[in-house]
Parts: C-alpha cells; sequence; structure tokens
C-alpha cells in the first residue's frame, strides 16, 4: 500500500508527463499519448507509468521511441518539477492495454 507522500508525488509525475507527452505528440499527427497511471517505489528512485496510447495499432511502435528517448523525457521532467523534487526518479514505461481488453470482452459478450 502506497502511503501519503508517495501517491502525492505519482500524481504529480503522472500530471508532468501528460503534459510533456501532449506538447511531444502535437509533432506526430494521428497519434495520441496519455498516461494512465504511475506508480513510485517507496525510496522514491523508480517511477512506473503506464501508457495508453491511440490508435491502439501504434503502441509497441510508440513505446519504442519512448524507451529509446527516457533519458530526455528524465531531463524534461526534471526541469518541470526541480522545486518539488530533490531528486529525479529513473523512468519505466509499459502499455496500458486495459481498454483493449475491456473492448475485446464487450465484442465476446455481444456474440
Amino acid at each position: 500500500m502506497q502511503e501519503t507522500r508517495q501517491n502525492k508525488i505519482a500524481r504529480l509525475l503522472q500530471k508532468e508527463l501528460s503534459l510533456i507527452f501532449q506538447q511531444q505528440t502535437r509533432a506526430t499527427h494521428g497519434v495520441m499519448i496519455s498516461v494512465t497511471r504511475t506508480k513510485i517505489s517507496p525510496d522514491l528512485s523508480i517511477c512506473t507509468a503506464y501508457l495508453s496510447v491511440f490508435p491502439s495499432e501504434r503502441g509497441e511502435e510508440m513505446l519504442n521511441n519512448i524507451n529509446a528517448n527516457t533519458k530526455s523525457i528524465r531531463f524534461e521532467l526534471g526541469n518541470r518539477v526541480r522545486n518539488q523534487l530533490r531528486i529525479i526518479p529513473e523512468l519505466r514505461f509499459f502499455i496500458d492495454d486495459s481498454l483493449d481488453y475491456i473492448e475485446r470482452i464487450d465484442e465476446l459478450l455481444k456474440k
């Protein structure tokens, strides 16, 4: 169970990461990335972010691009939260496929 401080930092990182992705995806037309959930380790050194990509067919491609640019994303995040956090956590990104899972269940229930 996460504590209050972890929750506050996770919400802050989720908000800032979503703004960073919103700014960067304006250049790639037809793709939208949203940060659905963030979790932070108890020592505040690792942040795990779950991303939802629309359209979902380009999810793996976008995740590979994001993982290749993790250092620049972390630098940008550090510039945004440098007054709130002393140490900027290491970032790990994963695809959140829960919406695809829900859609598939709905299709199966309609049959």
